[in-house]
C-alpha cells in the first residue's frame, strides 16, 4: 500500500523541529551540572570539540541518508546498501534504533511527567490549593502514572497530526517560546545574590581534568544524547527535508542552536544552584561533589523557589513550563521513529499507528514505574551510554563505507551544486569514514573497561 509522506514546508520549520528534537532535558538540566562536576569550562571546551568533530558529522550522516531515501531508517539503510546481506544488516540496525528510541521515550516520559506535575503545582500554589500542590510534588506511583500518561497523550496528539500539521507546526510555536523563557530566566537569576559564584564554577576551567576519560565520556554522551543521534530521529527528520535544501548548512544551524541552548542553560542552572547555596539550601553531597541532576531539579531548586515567596512561585512556574516545553519538543521525534516505520513498512493509518505505538511505549513506561529502582537507571544506561554511540557508529559506517561516494555527492548537490568545491566535501567524507568511527569506538571501549 503506497503511503503519502509528509515534508517540512520551510527551512525554518525543519530547523525548529530538528533543534526541538536536539534540545531537551539533557541540555537544560544535565549539561550544566555535568560541566560543573567535570572541570567547568574544561568540560565545556571538550563538549564543544566533540559536538563539532563527532556529533555534527554523525548528524550529517543521518540527515543525508534520510533525505536520499525519503524513508524510515530501516528502509533507508537498506536502500544505500550494495547487496542484500549488507542491506539486511542495515535494516536490523534501523530496527534496533527504533527500539532504542522507544526505550528512551519510555523513561523520558516519566521524567517529563514530573516536570508537568511541578508546573501544575506552582499554579496550585498561586491558587492557594496547598494539598493539591503537595500531592503534585510528592513521589507516588499514581502521580507518576497519571502524568506519564498525560505527557504521552500530548505526544500522540502532535504526531498523529503529521509532519506539517503536527511536528513542524508545534515545533515552530514552542521553540521560540522556549528560547524566550530560557533567556528571561537567565537574566533574572543572574541578578540574585550568589549567582556570580555559580558563573565562576561554570566558566573557570580546571584543565587538570581535560584529558580525564570520565570527562571525555560524559562529554561524548552529552553531545550524542542532546543531538538525538544514533536512534534514527535525525534520519527520519532528514527524510522530510526538501531536495533543494543545503544539508550541511541546515545541519550546522541545528548543531549551533543546540549547543547555544545547552551553553545558555549553564548560565541559568549553575548560578541558580549557588543562589540556592547562598540562601541556605545544600547543593553538595557528603563527599563534596555537586548533587545529581534529578535532586537538583526536583529538590534543590524547589527549595530555592520556596524561599522567594510569591516571586518564587512565579519563577518556579516559568522554570517548569520551560522544562515541559523542552521535553515535548524533543520527545515527539522519538515517537515519530517507530511511527514512521509502521506507516511506511506496513501501510497503516497514521492516527491509528500513533495511538498504538504511543500506548505500547506508555505500557513500557508503566512497567518501569512499577519496578522503578531496578529498571529506571538500567534503561537510561543501556540506551544513552551504550546503544546511542554504537548506533551512531553504524550510521557513520553506512555513510562512509557502504554508500557509494558518487551517489552521496549526487545527493548533496541537490541543495548545493558546487558542494564538491567546498570545504565540507573535502573533509566530511573521509572524516566520517575514518575518524568518527575510530573515536566513537575508542571512547565507547573506555566507558566499558575504564
Amino acid at each position: 500500500m503506497a503511503v503519502t509522506r509528509g515534508e517540512f514546508s520551510s527551512r525554518f520549520g525543519f530547523v525548529m523541529a530538528a533543534s526541538g528534537s536536539a534540545v531537551g532535558l539533557g541540555n537544560i538540566w544535565g549539561f550544566p551540572t555535568q560541566a560543573a562536576s567535570n572541570g567547568g569550562a574544561a568540560f565545556l571546551l571538550v563538549y564543544l570539540i566533540l559536538a563539532f568533530t563527532l556529533a555534527y558529522p554523525a548528524l550529517m550522516a543521518e540527515l543525508i541518508i534520510g533525505r536520499h531515501a525519503h524513508a524510515n531508517a530501516v528502509s533507508a539503510l537498506r536502500l544505500v546498501s550494495p547487496n542484500r546481506l549488507i542491506g539486511n544488516i542495515g535494516a536490523l540496525a534501523g530496527i534496533a534504533g527504533l527500539i532504542v528510541a522507544s526505550l528512551i521515550l519510555s523513561f523520558y516520559a516519566i521524567v517529563a511527567g514530573w516536570m508537568i506535575a511541578f508546573f501544575l503545582s506552582s499554579i496550585a500554589d498561586l491558587l492557594g490549593m496547598e494539598k493539591l500542590s503537595l500531592w503534585l510534588v510528592s513521589f507516588s506511583t499514581w502521580r507518576n502514572l497519571l502524568f506519564m500518561l498525560i505527557f504521552m497523550t500530548l505526544n500522540i496528539g502532535v504526531i498523529s497530526a503529521g509532519v506539517q500539521g503536527g511536528i513542524e507546526r508545534w515545533s515552530a510555536r514552542l521553540m521560540p517560546v522556549l528560547l524566550t523563557t530560557l533567556a528571561l530566566l537567565v537574566v533574572y537569576v543572574l541578578t540574585l545574590d550568589g549567582a556570580m559564584e555559580g558563573l565562576r564554577v561554570y566558566l573557570l576551567p580546571d584543565f587538570s581534568q581535560i584529558l580525564s576519560p570520565r570527562l571525555i565520556i560524559n562529554a561524548l554522551g552529552s553531545a550524542f544524547f542532546s543531538l538525538s543521534l544514533g536512534v534514527g530521529t535525525m534520519l527520519i527528520y532528514g527524510s522530510y527535508i526538501k531536495d533543494e535544501e543545503n544539508l550541511p548548512l541546515v545541519g550546522g544551524m541545528v548543531t549551533v542552536l543546540d549547543i547555544l541552548i545547552a551553553v545558555l542553560a549553564g548560565f541559568l542552572v549553575l548560578p541558580a544552584m549557588y543562589v540556592a547555596l547562598h540562601s541556605g539550601v545544600e547543593i553538595f553531597t557528603e563527599s563534596g561533589s555537586l548533587i545529581s541532576e534529578d535532586t537538583l531539579i526536583f529538590t534543590v531548586l524547589p527549595e530555592l523557589f520556596a524561599t522567594m515567596g510569591i516571586t518564587g512561585i512565579i519563577v518556579s512556574l516559568t522554570f517548569f513550563f520551560l522544562m515541559s516545553i523542552a521535553a515535548v519538543t524533543s520527545s515527539i521525534s522519538m515517537l515519530e521513529v517507530p511511527v514512521a516505520y509502521a506507516i511506511e513498512e506496513h501501510g497503516i493509518d497514521r492516527k491509528l499507528t500513533t495511538v498504538a505505538v504511543g500506548c505500547t511505549i506508555a505500557a513500557i513506561s508503566a512497567c518501569i514505574l512499577l519496578n522503578f529502582d531496578s529498571l529506571f537507571g538500567a534503561v537510561i544506561t543501556l540506551t544513552t551510554r551504550y546503544s546511542q554511540p554504537l548506533l551512531g557508529f553504524v550510521f557513520c559506517i553506512y555513510a562512509g563505507w557502504v554508500w557509494r561516494r558518487d551517489l552521496l555527492l549526487q545527493e548533496l548537490r541537490k541543495g548545493n551544486p558546487d558542494i564538491s568545491e567546498g570545504l565540507f566535501w573535502k573533509i566530511w567524507p573521509w572524516y566520517v569514514k575514518l575518524v568518527c568511527p575510530v573515536i566513537i569506538l575508542a571512547i565507547f571501549a573506555q566507558s566499558i573497561w575504564g
